[in-house]
């Protein structure tokens, strides 16, 4: 008996993984997915939300150049839009300032009530997180988070 044992040891040459193996794996692999699929969305959503202050900043540098090179004059409200083949730049009235925008990102910019010595900019970026992004010159600082959309995007508020 010992000898049919060891004759049959030996002639086993297929080595390879049983069925329960490599479903262990799966599993493992399913698990791993399951926790790095919603953190990896979390960074796209985080990062379309910084393309918006982003751009929220660099609107607000444009609209004060623009302001300082047209004699102390705000140029008038716009909008801009960069989605699926928008422009992704927007001109400031007559000037050569330009407002760069991301992909995916609205931004609107509103002049104050005359006499116009304020101006809103707000953005969103759609693949972000939702979050609304505001610029109030009357206020100053930086660029806060709005709690909820605002009711009239045209005009910021």
């Amino acid at each position: 008996m010992q000898d049919i044992l060891a004759r049959l040891r030996a002639k086993k040459q297929d080595e390879g993984f049983t069925l329960i193996e490599l479903l262990v794996v799966v599993v493992i692999i399913g698990v791993l997915v399951a926790i790095a699929v919603p953190v990896y969305l979390n960074y796209r959503a985080g990062a379309a939300d910084k393309s918006a202050q982003s751009d929220v900043r660099g609107a607000i540098s444009a609209v004060e150049q623009y302001y300082t090179e047209n004699n102390n004059v705000y140029p008038p409200s716009t909008t801009g839009n960069n989605s699926a083949g928008a422009t992704p730049t927007v001109t400031l009235g007559t000037s050569t300032q330009k407002i760069t925008l991301s992909d995916k990102t609205q931004l609107y910019y509103a002049l104050g009530a005359a006499p116009s010595t304020t101006y809103k900019i707000c953005a969103t970026n759609t693949g972000g997180s939702g979050k609304w992004y505001l610029y109030d010159s009357a206020v100053g600082g930086s660029v806060k988070a709005m709690t909820a959309a605002p009711a009239s995007p045209a005009t910021c508020v």
